[in-house]
């Protein structure tokens, strides 16, 4: 693996900060004149134009913000995944446990992403941009971002594992074709079944009509899928602006052994959290006050 990135920079941060210090042994040559020192408080005056953006007026436009349509998923018929048999074995005992205690939202509590391929299956918008040599979708739950390089590099034969993986794309017939790998094995790809590390989804953005965007994905894990797993996800157009999303605010997931679910603290409140508080002065009378001297 190209090792972790936080470590990386720290490195390089060490390297940086020995190379800035002056050190010399006897008889070590002078170091060279230093560099012209520059004035940060003078923007420059023939700033680069941003001209590779020209290009991307040439591209079938899905650009914009994209909501799940969800009469177009549940007017089709789902066909369920073949599964390996440990796979469908720890399928059947997630099932299990939800049965008895609930959906065991431990990510949730956590406030972890879902991660590929549960970001483009969130019941959420997404924004879809272009930018020279990139294609990003950022999707409005948890806030997670995908960066779909499209400048002709190659999937890393060792990629760092990331919760939305390692992704790049090119276009095809009015299509966005993308292959990505490399994911973070915090991640799921049904209910309480992970993946291993040889997991790769393939997807195709189009558009079927004016209006409809689809995520054709494929997801292949011979670990987990029997054979690769096909599904299509339905988006619309959508005009309200994304907002902001954050899962720590006000989470009232809490996880124990049990399972994870929501507690809204009613032990520690005494009064329902949702009707007005008691005792309130600011609060107008309700016990009739002078309704019955005006007959009411």
């Amino acid at each position: 693996m190209k090792g972790l990135t936080l470590v990386s920079r720290s490195l390089a941060g060490a390297a940086a900060l020995a190379a800035a210090t002056p050190l010399f042994s006897q008889g070590a040559a002078a170091p060279a004149p230093a560099a012209p020192k520059i004035d940060i408080t003078k923007p420059m005056t023939d700033v680069p134009r941003a001209s590779e953006y020209a290009k991307l007026a040439e591209l079938p436009d899905l650009t914009g913000i994209w909501y799940p349509d969800w009469r177009a998923l549940f007017g089709q018929r789902r066909i369920p995944p073949k599964l390996t048999p440990d796979a469908q074995a720890k399928l059947d005992a997630y099932n299990e446990k939800y049965k008895k205690s609930g959906p065991p939202l431990y990510d949730q509590a956590r406030c972890l992403p879902p991660g590929m391929p549960g970001m483009m299956q969130q019941p959420y918008p997404i924004d879809i941009s272009y930018q020279p040599g990139r294609v990003t979708i950022y999707a409005e739950a948890y806030e997670q971002a995908r960066w779909i390089y499209t400048d002709g590099r190659k999937l890393p034969d060792d990629p760092d594992p990331f919760f939305n993986g390692n992704s790049v794309g090119h276009w095809d017939n009015g299509q966005l074709v993308v292959d990505t790998v490399g994911f973070s094995p915090l991640t799921h790809v049904l209910p309480g079944v992970g993946h291993s590390d040889k997991m790769k989804i393939h997807e195709r953005f189009y558009l079927v009509k004016k209006g409809m965007l689809v995520d054709e994905m494929t997801i292949t894990d011979s670990k987990v899928f029997a054979e690769p797993y096909v599904t299509h996800l339905a988006f619309t157009p959508d005009t309200v602006p994304l907002r902001e999303y954050v899962c720590a605010e006000n989470n009232r997931l809490r996880a124990s052994e049990e399972g994870a679910n929501i507690d809204l603290e009613l032990e520690n409140k005494g009064d329902d959290p949702f009707g007005p508080p008691v005792d309130d002065p600011a609060l107008p009378d309700n016990d009739g006050g002078d309704s019955g001297e005006n007959g009411n």
